[in-house]
């Protein structure tokens, strides 16, 4: 089984196996990265973790949970630029520098193993966690509450003061939401370091999950449009094309597919 498949495997499972599938996408990228040793070799983590942790009720244990991660080294990397290795699990565990979202998926899978209520929030631009029910959100960078104000202060710091806070900022996520998260996330830092091949593969798997928006097929038609490879590159215009609700980006949608040379097919 190919890194691909074991990766949609992971989902099938009930729950879906969402740290493993995680892992696999690493394995994606390198294959000399093995998902069962590293799982293996997580437990140490989890004896460590859950040693110091405090005697409480597990559902008092969330932000406990991150801030021992904190104490241990598990922190956001600040670097610029970004690379790959702040999003690769595999990395992460290594250099305990990550982005929130891979941060967040290493807190998660601890909160499963030791039984603390924990869930993932698709928060623009900073993944954040919730114990359900609390009123707040925690920072997985740190284990920091954000209450409604803070997370309004945080959502306009990325995308200026007329962003407004909405209750779909807020929802829980879901497993195949966390990992096409990841993947984009990947697909741009690929693309950003000049890695074109390895951000196709990233761009290929956030199509694969299901629900991709416009952005992700013209993501990937750039790439293909970088690879010289224009039929492929013609496929993602059409669909986005097909998607797009914007009358101007269909034009120009149209005017770029107008540009490309005609569809060859080959017997």
């Amino acid at each position: 089984m190919n890194p691909r498949h074991a990766f949609f495997a992971c989902l099938q499972r009930s729950p879906p196996a969402l740290f493993e599938a995680a892992l696999w996408i690493s394995a994606e990228h390198d294959p000399q990265v093995k998902p069962e040793v590293l799982l293996e070799q997580f437990k140490e983590l989890e004896q460590r973790v859950s040693a110091g942790l405090p005697m409480l009720p597990v559902s008092e244990l969330a932000q406990p949970l991150l801030r021992r991660l904190n104490d241990m080294g598990y922190q956001q990397d600040e670097s610029t630029p970004l690379r790959p290795q702040v999003a690769l699990l595999n990395k992460v565990l290594e250099r305990r520098r990550g982005q929130p979202l891979a941060l967040g998926l290493i807190a998660l899978e601890l909160a499963r193993r030791l039984e603390i209520p924990m869930v993932g929030v698709n928060f623009p631009g900073h993944f954040l966690l919730r114990v359900p029910g609390a009123d707040h959100l925690l920072d997985p960078c740190g284990g920091r509450r954000l209450y409604p104000n803070d997370c309004r202060e945080l959502l306009q710091r990325q995308y200026g003061p007329n962003m407004p806070l909405n209750a779909e900022h807020l929802l829980t996520s879901e497993p195949i939401q966390m990992l096409q998260r990841l993947s984009r996330n990947l697909r741009q830092l690929h693309l950003a370091n000049d890695d074109n091949i390895d951000a196709l593969i990233d761009a290929e798997r956030v199509l694969e999950l299901g629900n991709a928006c416009v952005s992700d097929y013209l993501a990937r038609a750039s790439l293909y449009q970088r690879l010289d490879c224009p039929n492929a590159e013609r496929f993602d215009l059409e669909h986005a094309l097909l998607l797009s609700d914007d009358p101007i980006q269909r034009i120009r949608l149209t005017d770029r597919l107008g540009h490309l040379p005609p569809n060859s097919i080959v017997h």
